[in-house]
Order: C-alpha cells, then structure tokens, then sequence
C-alpha cells in the first residue's frame, strides 16, 4: 500500500500541519514530518476535513439510470468531497426489501469513489399502508439503519409508530419527509405573497411544521429516534428546539439551497428551482442558519435530486422538482455559514461528517483526523472563486440552480481509506 504525505494542511481549519496516510490509515500528525518513498501532496494551507457524509442522496438506481447510476453518482459524490453517502429508497423498483438494498450497496461497493449506504423504505412501495421489510433490510449484506419514505410523507401515525417502534429494537432511525399530503395538493411553491402574485399553488408551512410536531412527541411517546428531512421552515427551528429541550431524541438537517436561495427567484419561472420542500422566504433562510449555527439543526444534508433535462427544461407545471448538490454543497456551506462568520470549519465538519455518521451509524466515517484513524478526507482551497459551470459536473444531471453563480471554495483531494479519488479537482 502507498504512503501518502499531505504538508501543512489545516486540520478543521487549525495550525497547518502534515498528516502521513500509511495505507487505509492515517499513521501520523505532527509538523516537519517525512517519509521515505511517500507521494507529498502542498497542501499550502488549505483545509483538510475528515470524508464529507451525506445523509440524504438521490442515486436513482435501479430504475432511473436517465438521472443517476451509482456510479456516476459517487463520482459527483467524490468530486464534492465526499466519501459516504445515504441512498434514497424511492427507485424503482423501490428500495423496499433486502434484495434491492444489497443491490445498491454491492454497486456502491463496485464504484470505487465512495462507500454508498442504502436507506430502506418505511412502507412497502412507498404506500404508506404497510410495513416494509425493516428487520430483514438491517439484517441484510447492506445494514440498513435509516429508514425513509422520502418523496412522501409517512403520513399515517399509527404507520409512523409502528416505524419507530421497530426501530428502536436495532437502534435504527426514521427519517420523515415532514409534507402534510392534504394540505399540499397542487402545490407547487411556498405559500405566501409570491405565490399569492404569480397565482402558483402554495406549499404551506404548516404543512411541514404541523408532521414535525406529531413526529417528536410520538418519537418520545415510544422512545425511539426521529430524523427530519431537508427541515425549511423558521417554526420547524422551533418545533425542534423545543422537541430538544424536552429531551426527545430528534436530528434535522438542512439542505444547502434552503440555506441560500429563496422563493423570490421563483418569479423567474426557470423549473431550475422547483423543489420539495420549496424555497421558502427571506426570514426562514436566516432562521435556519442561525440554527445550523447553534446546533438545533444538526446537519447538513444535500438532497440531491438528479433529473434528466426533459424533466426540467420544460413549463413550469410539468417539471420535476429537485436539485443536484453533491458538488455544490461545501461551496454553499463556505458562503453562508463559514464566510459569515456563523461556524468555523471545525462547526463544518461536524455538522457534515462527524454527526452524519453518527446519526446514520456509518462505521469508519465522521472520525477525527488524528493517527490511527481511517483515512477518509478531503482537502478544499477555501481561497478559490470561480462560476459553477454544470458541464463540469460529475453527476449525470445538470439541474443545479446555481449556474453561473460565483461561489467560494473547490475541493482539491478526496481519499476513500486511503486511495485517492480526486487529485487537484480531477476523478481518478
């Protein structure tokens, strides 16, 4: 196995310093190190960060390979900086059973750039009517731990309880798509004075918030974990901050759109930035990241949603909703919440690596950059500036709302346990 030598990175942001990588295993951090016949990376001061976790990635496969396949998917998942990523069980056929989650992990597994942990279904087929396979998915090659009918909502309580009781048995996680399906019905922005003047369709707040609170105060009933999805609304903080206060094992995460754009742009009527949940209003972006930044969000989570470009190029009525993310997301978390001062990039790391993993329970990832440690990283030039460019992009998709946007920061090097995946900002 080869040695690798990275020189006077900045560890989370810190002092520089040189960390050996000896195989799949960081052996040594410390200053003036050497080592004989080791490949030396100048780091030059930039960041290094442990591997980058997502806990929520649309990869498409099976059944949607005009978007996504695995592998292009952990391709744009390495080029992002990431060495983990949480798989969306809304495939088709859905990711509902052991067979089709072994599936996913084994092609995970032959990709090469990045460990892929499927997510099982809630409900068979993503009903809502009946229980998946949940014992036999955990059980299964893939170990699932996260359970999500992502796409829709887990509406019935009963269903919702019976989850969370399941559960808890293997100290599992629900991972609720927090939409109201009645109070949405021909939704297609967020509810409110822009909806009101384009005469689009409005996606209420309450229609989050209102599942939200239902979910922790059953999460407490039974005892067990609760995880909320792509959290976009400023009384969802509250929700959640007071679920906390009580003691009740909830997470949320935020995705980077809802930490930056806004409904304001939907007066463009560019699909580019048709989502679910929607880009909600001024006062809900700054709520969520003040939130983020003292820790009632817990995580960053990119949703990443590929579609094709029928999908979007199209009215606005007939598109898709979603976004892609993986290769947009650290830049979006420098703009909002490092070069505003709200976290450093020790907050960055936690809060998109160390409690990822630990909510999803992703053995060998999340860990800190000390010896003995998995080698698992990633190396950013905080100082760069450039426009994004889709063309450029990894992902099979192109729908990224931020074209031809300026944004900080660009990932240099990835390392899956030790092999790199991405060199000076090229997949190897």
């Amino acid at each position: 196995m080869s040695k690798i030598l990275i020189r006077g990175a900045k560890v989370l942001g810190g002092e520089p310093r040189d960390v050996l990588i000896d195989g799949e295993t960081i052996t040594q951090v410390g200053t003036g190190l050497s080592s004989e016949g080791a490949e030396v990376v100048e780091a030059a001061g930039r960041v290094l960060l442990p591997g980058l976790v997502d806990l929520h990635t649309h990869l498409r496969e099976p059944g949607r390979e005009d978007s996504e396949t695995v592998l292009t998917g952990t391709r744009a998942a390495a080029s992002g900086g990431y060495t983990n990523v949480f798989a969306m069980a809304n495939t088709f056929p859905v990711a509902d059973t052991a067979g089709v989650v072994e599936q996913v992990w084994r092609l995970g597994q032959e990709s090469g750039y990045c460990d892929v942990q499927p997510i099982g279904a809630v409900t068979v087929g993503l009903e809502g009517r009946k229980l998946a396979e949940l014992g036999a998915m955990h059980e299964s090659a893939a170990g699932v731990t996260v359970f999500s009918d992502d796409g829709k909502c887990v509406h019935d309580a009963v269903i919702m309880r019976r989850a969370l009781e399941y559960v808890k048995a293997f100290g599992g996680v629900v991972a609720q798509h927090a939409q109201e399906p009645r109070l949405t019905e021909g939704a297609e922005m967020n509810e409110g004075v822009v909806s009101a003047q384009l005469g689009l369709g409005g996606w209420p707040a309450v229609a989050e918030e209102s599942v939200i609170a239902r979910d922790v105060l059953l999460a407490e009933h039974v005892g067990s974990r609760v995880h909320i999805c792509h959290l976009s609304t400023a009384g969802s903080v509250e929700i959640v901050r007071w679920a906390k206060s009580r003691g009740i094992d909830v997470t949320a995460e935020v995705t980077p759109h809802h930490l930056l754009l806004t409904d304001e742009l939907v007066r463009t009527y560019n699909p580019v930035y048709k989502v679910n949940p929607p880009l909600r209003t001024e006062r809900d972006v700054m709520a969520l990241r003040e939130a983020l930044a003292d820790g009632t969000i817990d995580i960053v989570a990119t949703d990443h949603a590929p579609h094709p470009h029928e999908d979007k190029d199209c009215e606005w009525a007939a598109a898709a909703m979603g976004m892609v993310g993986l290769e947009t997301a650290l830049s979006v978390v420098q703009e909002t919440m490092v070069d505003t001062g709200l976290l450093d990039w020790a907050g960055v790391a936690d809060r998109m690596s160390f409690e990822p993993a630990r909510i999803g329970r992703a053995t060998g990832h999340g860990r800190p950059v000390s010896a003995g440690e998995p080698a698992n990283l990633t190396l950013v030039d905080t100082a760069y500036r450039g426009l994004v460019d889709p063309a450029g992009f990894a992902s099979r998709s192109r729908n990224t709302p931020y074209e031809g946007r300026e944004l900080p920061g660009r990932v240099t090097h990835t390392w899956l346990r030790g092999k790199a995946t991405l060199v000076d900002g090229k997949l190897t």
